[in-house]
């Protein structure tokens, strides 16, 4: 068994086909999120998350006709967030066969959505979002991606609210490293996974598998989330869906 997760994000725009982005802007579409889910069962993924990145700015809610589609063809654990904002969305979510439900722009204006979700269906459904992004003063800081604004949370401290607040797991995000393929931002998830007890998945930079050897090994996270490496192929950033194998996920997390 391995000793991380290793996961594949994939952004949804407006609900429905699949998109890479930069610094979280310049969405480029890549195609259909159906297709990659059946090539990702045949790989066997540890895990899947999927994003839709327009949803909270939108104002908009889940798009649950389509994610049960998605749901219905994926046949490994699957984690999604975008636009919810009560626990009934958590609940339907969860009956059309989702697992978990990250929670993140909601958390500004109603915190304590996870501590009821955490209560009404369990801590392990909950996963707490972090973006990060580095201010003007050269400060991480936490990003809310609905106003995209920088606020002034220190990204360590809000983890640990969300922990206190019933959430199973923390996601933290890279804004400034998302797509850039220039590595995890190794000493914010140390210093995260150093200040919570609850697993974090890192996520934004990662290019190659010793980024994921490494913001395991060295960082401390208990899972890799990653965009580029896994759906693009070449220096011309072909798209191919692609996953490691067993074999090489075990030489660099064993």
């Amino acid at each position: 068994m391995l000793k991380a997760r290793v996961i594949p994000c994939l952004l949804l725009k407006g609900g429905g086909g699949l998109v890479k982005t930069k610094k979280f802007g310049s969405p480029t579409y890549i195609g259909d999120p159906i297709n990659a889910v059946k090539i990702y069962n045949e790989k066997e993924v540890d895990e899947l998350m999927f994003l839709d990145i327009t949803a909270s700015k939108e104002q908009r809610g889940p798009n649950f006709t389509f994610l049960k589609d998605i749901a219905t063809e994926c046949f490994i654990p699957l984690c999604y967030g975008g636009g919810v904002t009560t626990t009934d969305e958590i609940r339907k979510l969860l009956r059309i066969g989702i697992e978990k439900i990250s929670l993140n722009s909601v958390n500004f204006t109603n915190p304590n959505l996870i501590s009821e979700a955490a209560k009404l269906f369990g801590c392990s459904t909950v996963v707490g979002s972090i973006d990060v992004k580095m201010n003007l003063f050269r400060k991480l800081r936490v990003f809310n991606s609905k106003t995209r604004d920088a606020t002034k949370l220190d990204p360590v401290e809000y983890a640990k609210f969300l922990e206190s607040q019933g959430a199973g797991e923390i996601l933290v995000n890279s804004v400034d490293r998302d797509g850039m393929l220039t590595g995890y931002d190794y000493e914010l998830i140390k210093k995260i996974t150093d200040a919570v007890s609850i697993p974090v998945i890192a996520c934004g930079g990662a290019s190659k598998l010793d980024d994921i050897q490494r913001v395991v090994k060295y960082a401390g996270a208990s899972a890799a989330a990653a965009g580029s490496i896994f759906v693009y192929q070449g220096g011309n950033k072909g798209v191919l869906i692609n996953y490691p194998n067993y074999q090489q996920l075990e030489e660099i997390l064993n």
